[in-house]
């Protein structure tokens, strides 16, 4: 039990950093269409696809991938909070 709990964390922050890559790579036009970048994008935007459907971008700045890392931090903390009370 503590294994996957381990593991799904570590899916967690591993897919949290790749959004702090994306949001950097969106600065930046020649990396996000490098390979790598499209690589990133792949895995990344169908989740801040489901958060850009409600939240507009205010003018040039697209503010999504905020909430989006938001929302991954407090599932993070969920599966946290489940695991102190399965192994208590």
């Amino acid at each position: 039990m503590i294994l996957l709990i381990n593991v799904l964390l570590g899916a967690i922050n591993i897919y949290f950093y790749l959004l702090i890559i994306s949001v950097f790579m969106s600065w930046v036009p020649s990396i996000k269409e490098s390979a790598f970048g499209q690589a990133i994008s792949r895995i990344t935007d169908p989740y801040l696809d489901i958060f850009r459907r409600f939240i507009p971008p205010i003018g040039m700045i697209d503010i999504s991938p905020i909430v989006a890392i938001f929302a991954l931090n407090l599932a993070s903390r969920g599966v946290l909070t489940i695991a102190n009370y399965l192994i208590k």
